[in-house]
């Protein structure tokens, strides 16, 4: 059904503040003025920082005689001398507040710099192990205006970042109530200028939080029903935004079902995740690319573990067929429409460190949330399977 954009408007507290809808960008210097920030700190990529998107942001708040800088030292999987680097431009500023705009990478990079403006420990110290995030200073911690350019890692409605350690390269999760943004701009036309590959690559991680999330165990109604609408909103409006990438009505479904996959996964992830994580910090590949490469063959795993999950989530799809084997067909159905690739090794993962991905992949934090256990030779064969395609 056709609606006007325009009425895809709303203000939400849920997770925390989210002003939604198009053209919400140009509150920006507003929000700013409702937190109390002078001298805000822009964390974004270098891609963006070069863009008309970020340089009106910044000339926006400018004009309201705000001292705004911009950072952009963020690589795609950010590290800790990113983190560490922002944070001296923060207290150089000095800043008093971060304002993050960009994909993943910069929202993840921006969160952690205002986390650790304020803390006297390394960041490792902070890692989302146990009891951790109670040794932050938390009164120091910045506060935070999230602005998603892509529809994806629903960073902004999180409490936590995933920083890469310069030394090993594994990647971390960084935890701490407070890294929560306190206000949120999901404006869908941020998004409009994202190109086909990326919207499908950056859609089909938000689909893969709804799902792990979905089938994670424990007991979380509130993230199930969540993740089930927001599978069902990408699998009905992701298509639309790839193939017509203007489309204003499904930019803004996308970008809420974002949103909505990073307020399920809070139960929790699973070996999509694990590998994945494991993958990028080896071999730099884009997050949301190899989820939804790897996705298929986590369930041909998780099979004989997901017979519910997958009969629910294909009949709030529509789908006659409600069966693991129909789920999986569908996974790959999706993967084809939205032109992903079939297997690791065609995005330039070979399987020559497989003991090295089986190794983090098993001391990721997600991989605890995956229905099925999986051991370290699991995660090898799943891995190995992804790359040469055996599934």
């Amino acid at each position: 059904m056709q609606i006007d954009p325009e009425s895809l408007t709303g203000n939400w507290n849920y997770p925390t503040s989210v002003r939604f809808g198009p053209g919400r960008l140009a509150e920006l210097p507003a929000v700013c003025a409702e937190l109390g920030f002078q001298r805000p700190l822009l964390v974004t990529d270098p891609g963006l920082a070069a863009l008309p998107l970020v340089q009106d942001a910044v000339d926006a708040c400018a004009t309201q005689g705000l001292g705004i800088v911009v950072f952009s030292n963020i690589q795609p999987n950010p590290r800790d001398s990113n983190v560490s680097d922002g944070v001296a431009a923060f207290r150089a500023g000095p800043h008093d507040g971060v304002i993050a705009i960009g994909g993943g990478s910069a929202l993840d990079a921006g969160k952690a710099i205002a986390f650790m403006v304020g803390q006297s420990r390394p960041i490792g110290d902070f890692e989302d192990v146990g009891d951790n995030w109670l040794r932050a200073d938390t009164g120091a911690i910045a506060s935070i205006i999230a602005v998603p350019t892509t529809a994806g890692t629903g960073s902004e409605v999180g409490r936590a970042a995933i920083i890469a350690d310069d030394v090993s390269g594994r990647k971390r999760v960084i935890f701490h109530p407070a890294m929560m943004p306190a206000v949120v701009i999901d404006d869908p036309c941020t998004t409009l200028a994202l190109p086909p590959p990326l919207t499908a690559a950056t859609g089909l991680d938000a689909f893969i939080h709804n799902f792990e999330a979905y089938c994670a165990p424990g007991y979380h109604p509130l993230a199930d029903g969540i993740a089930l609408e927001g599978m069902r909103l990408l699998a009905e409006w992701l298509p639309v935004a790839y193939a017509y990438g203007g489309d204003v009505q499904a930019r803004s479904h996308v970008l809420a079902a974002a949103s909505m996959g990073a307020t399920a996964f809070q139960k929790g992830l699973g070996g999509v995740h694990a590998i994945s994580h494991a993958v990028g910090s080896l071999y730099g590949t884009h997050h949301g690319l190899t989820n939804a490469v790897v996705l298929p063959y986590i369930l041909n795993h998780n099979a004989d573990a997901i017979g519910p999950q997958a009969q629910h989530v294909m009949r709030y799809l529509g789908k006659p067929e409600q069966d693991v084997d129909a789920l999986i067909r569908y996974a790959l159905e999706l993967r084809k429409t939205l032109d992903i690739p079939d297997t690791l090794q065609d995005i330039g993962v070979p399987d020559d460190r497989a003991d090295e991905v089986a190794e983090l992949a098993f001391e990721d934090p997600t991989r605890p949330g995956n229905p099925k256990p999986l051991t370290r030779e699991n995660l090898r064969t799943v891995f190995v399977d992804a790359v040469r395609g055996v599934l």
